[in-house]
């Protein structure tokens, strides 16, 4: 069975709670997905261990309920915030 993008939504978010997610559906099956998940928690931790993090976030999903996650991941741009 298809997952809706706002599981996969707050399945991230309940994991990473300061997460700002963008889910689209790819080919509009319910299967296969991109996401792209910026949170200030990847801050100091590479690419592989960003997706882990997300990966984990989604318990074992992807490959299975998920047929196919195409995954971002970044940390945000402190730059233009005012203090």
């Amino acid at each position: 069975m298809p997952m809706a993008a706002s599981e996969i939504e707050q399945l991230i978010k309940t994991s990473i709670p300061d997460a700002e997610v963008t889910i689209r559906d790819l080919a509009g099956d319910g299967d296969h997905y991109a996401a792209r998940v910026v949170s200030r928690s990847f801050e100091g931790m590479n690419r592989i261990r960003q997706h882990q993090a997300v990966y984990a976030a989604l318990g074992g999903r992807v490959g299975g309920e998920l047929h196919a996650l195409q995954l971002e991941t970044a940390v945000p741009n402190t730059e233009n915030l005012s203090e």
